[in-house]
């Protein structure tokens, strides 16, 4: 699909409390599969909803894909699968899926989607909710039958050079991680890209002792953007990382950066929240968390967390990956092979040709900070 996106994935940095607005089918074996029906599609929505670790991104993802099931459900039947979290787990409940329902969504870790996506057991259209962890190389042997859906900071990295080759002045361009894995994927995306589109990159890696970025090291980054002069900075940060970064170096170089730049929710912006550090800052995000009068934004509830949680973006955008995976899986359902959705995660245009390329592409918003919170880059220009 993230900084704290990928905690949100990979452990349990998130907070509970979602309430489905609908109700569905929930089995964790074949025993209670829905039986074939004339005339309907049967969708697994395969999720690890008995883990520790993954409980409240599953959960999060549920909510959302019955939001957007409750206002287009004619001729569909949902079954939730429950899963732990270990890989093999997760495999074999895919297993059993495929021999029982049309469509599979799921599953949700990165490990579980490259197990399965490595098997030789994808026979049904399968929309997997995370990006595997496969070598570019091995793209082309991915599964026919097997989209790409999850949220990927990977992808929003190379959306961000491509954006900047476009602006960007003449110039050398830092790309600026931490040690973090998510950061250094972004990085590493972020610099393939722009070097295959001819622009020059650096990447640097700051430390964080103590959970903070180095003063040292902040210090001799700002030397070497007043004594090189960058074109701009690629940060694959967090928001208060990139805030401790601005303050080190200034506001004269431009910074980019993908949707962890942004931690407020669309709903949740007050005045006591906003990040006035970060005006003029560029990021890329879905209309989700940007922009309240999108078409599919509008028609969608936001999700209800619990009175004593937090607004947390990283759970919202999981559920919007919960509506955007049902609206595909319905496309998918209706006999559609090549279909694009404007939607509430970003522009998808999706070709599952029978015997050719399995394609899915999302395009994000491009975002800029003002009065301290993100806006639609194209409102401001």
């Amino acid at each position: 699909m993230l900084g704290k996106m990928a905690k949100a994935l990979l452990l349990a940095s998130v907070v509970s409390g979602l309430c489905a607005p609908a109700q569905a089918n929930t089995t964790a074996d074949d025993s209670a599969a829905t039986p074939p029906v004339p005339g309907v599609t049967r969708l697994a929505l395969m999720l690890p909803l008995r883990s520790g670790v993954f409980g409240a991104a599953a959960d999060a993802v549920r909510t959302g894909f019955l939001t957007a099931y409750e206002r287009e459900k004619e001729g569909i039947a949902i079954t939730i699968i429950e899963t732990g979290d270990t890989t093999q787990d997760m495999v074999d409940a895919y297993r059993t899926a495929s021999d029982n329902y049309d469509v599979i969504v799921g599953p949700l870790s990165r490990s579980a989607v490259t197990a399965i996506a490595m098997s030789g057991k994808v026979l049904k259209p399968t929309i997997a909710l995370a990006q595997p962890d496969l070598p570019a190389e091995a793209e082309p042997m991915l599964p026919k039958q097997m989209l790409m859906a999850g949220l990927s900071v990977e992808d929003e990295a190379r959306q961000v050079a491509s954006w900047v080759e476009r602006e960007k002045t003449p110039g050398k361009i830092f790309a600026v991680s931490t040690n973090v894995a998510w950061q250094k994927r972004a990085v590493k995306a972020f610099v393939t890209q722009a070097r295959s589109i001819g622009m020059k990159v650096e990447s640097l890696e700051l430390s964080t002792p103590g959970n903070v970025l180095s003063a040292s090291g902040l210090a001799q980054l700002g030397q070497r953007v007043q004594a090189e002069q960058p074109a701009l900075l690629f940060v694959a940060l967090d928001a208060s990382q990139a805030i401790q970064l601005r303050s080190a170096i200034g506001t004269d170089v431009a910074l980019y950066g993908t949707s962890q730049l942004n931690p407020l929710t669309l709903t949740g912006r007050t005045a006591d929240n906003r990040l006035p550090e970060l005006d003029g800052v560029r990021l890329v995000d879905m209309p989700w968390q940007l922009q309240t009068d999108h078409p599919a934004v509008m028609i969608y509830p936001h999700a209800l967390a619990a009175a004593d949680a937090k607004p947390n973006a990283d759970l919202e955008r999981l559920y919007a990956l919960g509506i955007d995976a049902y609206r595909v899986a319905h496309e998918i359902a209706q006999q559609r092979s090549g279909f694009d959705i404007d939607g509430v995660t970003g522009k998808i245009h999706v070709n599952m040709v029978s015997g050719g390329t399995t394609y899915f592409q999302r395009a994000e918003m491009q975002a800029v900070y003002q009065d301290g919170v993100p806006v639609p880059y194209a409102d401001q220009h």
